[in-house]
């Protein structure tokens, strides 16, 4: 597909329906994913943003374990669909991306920098934050479409256990991705005089 940065940017959007196929290869998918953790920026260029790849087994382990975490507080009349969500949008799709922020970096930067120590935190969550829209973005341009999802953290800990992760490692959202199988459906804009300011 190949868009301009502006074409690509209009063109993501929050898949649900997405089946386990793949338009590129997996060494093409972890391209993607290394090329934004090289490029994308952070505060004080801290490269605090650790990005966990599950493809195969390993992403169907990980829909597993947010179905069981979920199974043991949620009603069983409501957990029927929570399930049937879960099996047909995000455990079916090709894999997902997990986003961490290191808080080993987070507390070494407040206290290096004592005088910003209480905005680090936020600093980190932009970094993941703009490491999220990139790899997004360059997903969906390869031919997949993915959503943002949050189970942390609910999951955390199993999901550190299970693939021997940092206790440091601080998950902050779940990216399942796939071939799309429906429509996204239209995406509707608030007036943008309600949202930017513009001053000369």
């Amino acid at each position: 597909m190949k868009r301009t940065f502006t074409e690509a940017l209009k063109n993501r959007r929050t898949y649900y329906s997405i089946s386990n196929q793949s338009p590129i290869s997996d060494g093409e998918i972890e391209q993607i994913v290394n090329f934004a953790v090289t490029h994308v920026p952070s505060s004080f260029n801290s490269q605090s943003t650790r990005v966990v790849l599950l493809l195969g087994d390993s992403h169907q382990k990980l829909w597993g374990i947010v179905k069981d975490t979920l199974k043991k507080i949620v009603p069983a009349e409501a957990f029927v669909k929570t399930e049937e969500k879960i099996n047909h949008s995000f455990a079916a799709g090709y894999g997902t991306v997990l986003f961490f922020e290191d808080q080993t970096v987070v507390k070494g930067l407040q206290d290096a920098f004592p005088s910003y120590q209480e905005n680090f935190p936020g600093w980190s969550l932009q970094t993941s934050a703009m490491h999220q829209l990139a790899v997004w973005t360059m997903l969906e341009d390869a031919g997949f479409g993915a959503s943002l999802q949050h189970y942390n953290p609910l999951i955390d800990a199993e999901v550190r256990r299970t693939w021997n992760l940092p206790e440091t490692w601080n998950l902050i959202a779940q990216m399942p991705f796939g071939t799309p199988a429906g429509d996204p459906g239209a995406k509707e804009f608030q007036p943008l005089e309600s949202r930017v300011k513009i001053f000369k």
